[in-house]
């Protein structure tokens, strides 16, 4: 079956068998076979010092473009701490297809909606966009060597330490300074249309990293409709932590 993450109430309105929960609290409706993320999902994670980041909050709560972005950031960095924190090489492997399932979608749809918006009204957008991709082709490099380790493997955990480096100063800089300019330039109503285009986008993306593919639309676009059929494909063969 295909993972999906429906986020819209419109599309959990069908009949449901039962109620779910995943391990991070969030209801999943299970309907012949396919499992649907409901608009109730919470979220919140602790750093490796301890710190909690998150907050828990409803995603359909979230309306503005830069929210449902750092609410990914957040999940990312608990899949992380997850992979480190498992003491068995299956939930180790569980958790790294979790991760990259869920960061391959992320940076395609950042790369698709976001950084167009930021070329279009950002100052100095463009900059801005291209420092993005440059930093994103980073972590899709790391990610791809990433993806196809096991927990045996000496360098599995150097490998995801050193991406989650450079990932981690990706995402710093990008809430300090990115979304903040992009959100002083756009108002309430396009921010909401953003976040709605940014979940949608996530459907139909590749969930595994192709760091060769073009990293802007109209090409990404097409190369990704390519690419995203397989992938999901070889997910249901791939073992994630149960309930996500």
């Amino acid at each position: 079956m295909y993972r999906q993450a429906i986020r819209n109430s419109t599309a959990v309105t069908q009949p449901v068998k039962h109620t779910l929960t995943s391990a991070f609290g969030r209801p999943l409706l299970a309907h012949n076979g396919i499992r649907f993320q409901s608009t109730t999902d919470t979220t919140t994670s602790t750093t490796s010092q301890g710190t909690q980041t998150g907050v828990k909050m409803p995603t359909d709560a979230i309306t503005r473009v830069s929210d449902r972005i750092k609410h990914d950031h957040r999940e990312l960095e608990e899949y992380y701490n997850k992979i480190k924190e498992a003491s068995r090489d299956d939930d180790k492997v569980r958790w790294q297809n979790q991760f990259v399932w869920e960061l391959a979608r992320h940076s395609i749809a950042e790369e698709l909606v976001v950084y167009p918006a930021m070329e279009k009204h950002v100052p100095d957008g463009v900059r801005m966009a291209e420092k993005d991709r440059s930093e994103h082709q980073q972590v899709k490099e790391k990610l791809y060597e990433f993806q196809s380790m096991g927990p045996a493997d000496p360098t599995f955990i150097p490998a995801i330490d050193s991406l989650w480096e450079t990932l981690a100063e990706h995402i710093r800089e990008e809430e300090k300074d990115d979304l903040p300019a992009l959100e002083r330039t756009i108002d309430a109503a396009l921010s909401e249309a953003m976040a709605r285009s940014f979940d949608r986008t996530k459907h139909f993306v590749p969930t595994r990293s192709h760091p060769a593919a073009p990293d802007r639309p109209p090409f990404e676009t097409a190369a990704g409709l390519l690419a995203a059929p397989l992938d999901k494909l070889m997910d249901v063969f791939r073992k994630f932590p149960e309930g996500t």
